[in-house]
C-alpha cells in the first residue's frame, strides 16, 4: 500500500476531497463479541484466535444499555448483528441473543458452527421455538470444498463445521452461508460447487441466492487500493447510501478500557481514528472513508455484512 494514502481525514493523497458518508438510519447494530476464537484462521482480518483478547468479552450489561438507547430514542434499529472471534466463545451468548429477540428485534450471528456453538444447543433450541426466523445463523464456509476450506481454518475444521451447519438446518434454523472469493472461480462455478455440497449434506440453502449463499470480496492488506473521492460516486455509479456505513454501526470492548466504544463498522475494530464515542447518539455524524477497507470491500467490493446485504 502506498504510504502517502489513506493519511488525512479530509483529502486524498492527491488533495482531492475524500468521500464521506452520512448515516441515514441505524438499521443495524453491530456487537464484537470479543475476538477471542476456536479457530486461528489464514488472513482474518481481525486475527481472531485462541490467544487473541484484545477485544474482550462484551457482556449482557454492556448490550443491553445499547438496546435501551434504541429504544429510548426510536432509532428504529430492526437488526443486532453479533460477530467475534466466535460469538459462542461468550459466556453472556444466548442472554444477548434472548435480550435481542424479546424486544422484538432480529439478531444475527456470524459463527463457525463448530463446537461453541454446539456447546449452547438446548438454549437454541429454545430461542429457535420462542422467535423462529427472527434469529438468523451465517455459518463461515471459506469453499465448497474440505481441501480449501482447511486451508484457511486448518486441518480438521471441515467436518465438524458441516455437522453444525447440518444441525441446524435439521433443526429448521434460518440458516446462511458466509464464503471467500480468493480462488479464482467464477460466481457461478462457487455456487453450483455449494449447490452440490449443500445437496449432498441434506443442508436447506439456496446456493443461488446471494444473500443465503454470500461470496465475500477479499481484503488483502498487501494490494494497493485507490482512496475514494467525493467524484468517485459519479465516476463508479455508486451511491454512499449503499455503504455498510450508512446504516450501521459495531460496538467494541477493547481489553484495558472502562467502557465500550462505537466504530463505523464491522471491519474497523482496533483503529481508535475511527473510534465514534461511546453512546449511539455520538456515533451519529458521518463516517470518512480514510482506510483502505472503505475501498477494498465496501466501495469497490460491493461488499456488507447486514441479513439484506446482496
Amino acid at each position: 500500500m502506498n504510504p502517502v494514502k489513506f493519511q488525512h481525514p479530509d483529502f486524498t493523497a492527491t488533495g482531492d476531497r475524500r468521500a464521506a458518508v452520512d448515516l441515514t438510519a441505524l438499521k443495524t447494530l453491530w456487537f464484537n463479541t470479543g475476538t477471542l476464537c476456536n479457530l486461528a484462521c489464514e488472513n482474518c482480518y481481525i486475527e481472531s484466535s485462541p490467544t487473541n483478547d484484545r477485544l474482550v468479552y462484551i457482556s449482557l450489561a454492556e448490550v443491553t444499555g445499547y438496546l435501551d438507547e434504541i429504544a429510548a430514542d426510536d432509532l428504529g434499529t430492526t437488526e443486532i448483528g453479533f460477530t467475534g472471534g466466535e460469538p459462542f466463545m461468550n459466556p453472556d451468548m444466548c442472554a444477548m441473543l434472548e435480550a435481542t429477540l424479546s424486544r422484538g428485534l432480529q439478531a444475527l450471528v456470524l459463527t463457525n458452527a463448530m463446537r461453541p456453538m454446539m456447546k449452547c444447543a438446548d438454549a437454541l433450541l429454545d430461542l429457535r421455538a420462542r422467535y423462529g426466523d427472527r434469529l438468523l445463523l451465517r455459518v463461515s464456509l471459506d469453499h465448497h470444498t474440505a481441501a480449501l476450506h482447511e486451508m484457511v481454518r486448518g486441518k480438521h475444521s471441515w467436518q465438524t463445521a458441516i455437522d453444525g451447519l447440518r444441525w441446524l438446518s435439521d433443526n429448521g434454523f434460518n440458516i446462511h452461508v458466509a464464503s471467500r472469493t480468493c480462488w479464482n472461480e467464477p460466481d457461478p462455478v462457487m455456487r453450483a460447487g455449494f449447490a452440490r455440497m449443500f445437496e449432498k449434506e441434506g443442508i436447506a440453502i439456496d446456493a443461488n441466492d446471494p444473500v443465503a449463499t454470500m461470496l465475500l470480496p477479499e481484503m488483502d492488506q498487501s494490494l494497493d487500493v485507490p482512496e475514494i473521492t467525493e467524484q468517485c460516486w459519479d465516476i463508479l455509479g455508486v451511491s454512499p447510501d449503499a455503504m455498510m456505513c450508512a446504516t450501521s454501526r459495531m460496538v467494541v470492548k477493547r481489553k484495558g478500557a472502562e467502557k465500550p466504544v462505537v466504530t463505523p463498522c464491522t471491519l474497523l475494530p482496533y483503529d481508535e481514528a475511527f473510534d465514534m464515542g461511546h453512546t449511539l447518539d455520538e456515533a451519529a455524524t458521518a463516517v470518512k472513508l480514510n482506510h483502505p477497507h472503505c475501498s477494498r470491500f465496501c466501495v469497490l467490493g460491493g461488499g456488507a455484512c447486514s441479513r439484506s446485504a446482496a
